[in-house]
């Protein structure tokens, strides 16, 4: 593991940015772009590796680089619930275009 640490620790940081940057969007537009993160993080993942061009731990490399993304991705959608739960922005809302039911429509 300790000569996959380069390929993967990159990957771990861009996830960690983007939790950060995504942090300081409200909470319905944080949900919406971590998923934006992930992709970002698994296309690095393939781009780092097709640039190293060793079979070797490939899988290791793969598995460490995403598993440790997903991990912090997901304390970080798990803090900005809690924020937006404690917070006095309200309840949570997420934006939907369904009609209530008996508006009649």
């Amino acid at each position: 593991m300790t000569s996959s640490l380069p390929s993967v620790i990159p990957v771990w940081v861009v996830a960690l940015v983007g939790a950060v940057f995504v942090g300081m969007l409200p909470w319905a537009s944080a949900i919406t772009w971590i998923p934006v993160v992930m992709a970002v993080s698994l296309l690095l993942t393939f781009a780092i590796q097709m640039l190293l061009a060793r079979k070797e731990g490939l899988v290791e490399r793969l598995v460490a680089s995403l598993a440790g993304a997903f991990v912090i991705l997901v304390v970080a959608t798990g803090v900005f619930t809690v924020r937006a739960l404690l917070t006095t922005e309200g309840p949570i809302e997420v934006p939907c275009g369904c009609l209530e039911v008996g508006d009649g429509a």
